[in-house]
């Protein structure tokens, strides 16, 4: 038998075609992954995923956001009520440390530092004895700045009227008072609930 009828008689075979195939793509890939750069694996937790694509990071916002002023308005001797009215509920509270509210703030954004607060308060029944925050509480302007990610290009829009501005305002116009428009078709009276049994 000849070399060129074995080769026919080989190509012939499905399963030993296949085979071949398989092991050639197999080769290629091998081949081809090779000529990839080699990537750690802290390259896909960092900024970018195999150095090329940028992926989209949730924004992960927990807990209370206290500034400056709302703590200024806290002092030693309030009651728990007046504390929550003024930096609302403690993220966490603890049945076996009843004496204690915790405040904690973390956010997480993308082309934004981190920010992770955490503010104790401790009571002496059901009066506040101790406060411990950072010195570093930003102030609401501070706050709304470190979070705003968008960089508004000229000046900050105008967010209120000036007194001048207010007068100059058209007064509201007056709108009659309107009686209810009478119904259409028949209407039925109905016997008041207590009635029915």
């Amino acid at each position: 038998m000849s070399l060129n009828s074995q080769i026919a008689r080989f190509a012939r075979r499905p399963s030993l075609r296949g085979t071949t195939l398989g092991l050639m793509a197999g080769l290629l890939t091998l081949g081809g992954c090779s000529q990839m750069p080699k990537f750690d694996a802290l390259s896909v937790s960092g900024d970018k995923v195999l150095g090329l694509v940028t992926p989209y990071r949730v924004e992960i916002v927990q807990g209370n956001v206290v500034t400056k002023e709302q703590l200024a308005q806290v002092k030693p001797g309030m009651t728990r009520a007046q504390v929550r009215d003024a930096l609302g509920s403690p993220l966490l509270t603890d049945v076996f440390h009843e004496a204690r509210w915790d405040y904690v703030f973390t956010i997480r954004r993308q082309g934004a530092a981190p920010q992770n607060r955490h503010i104790l308060l401790t009571f002496d029944g059901d009066k506040l004895s101790k406060i411990d925050a950072p010195d570093d509480l930003p102030t609401e302007k501070e706050f709304i700045a470190s979070i705003n990610t968008l960089k508004v290009k000229g000046a900050e829009p105008k967010l209120e009227l000036t007194e001048e501005e207010r007068k100059a305002l058209p007064a509201p116009a007056k709108v009659a008072a309107t009686t209810a428009p009478e119904p259409i078709g028949p209407t039925r009276e109905y016997p008041p609930l207590e009635a029915r049994r």
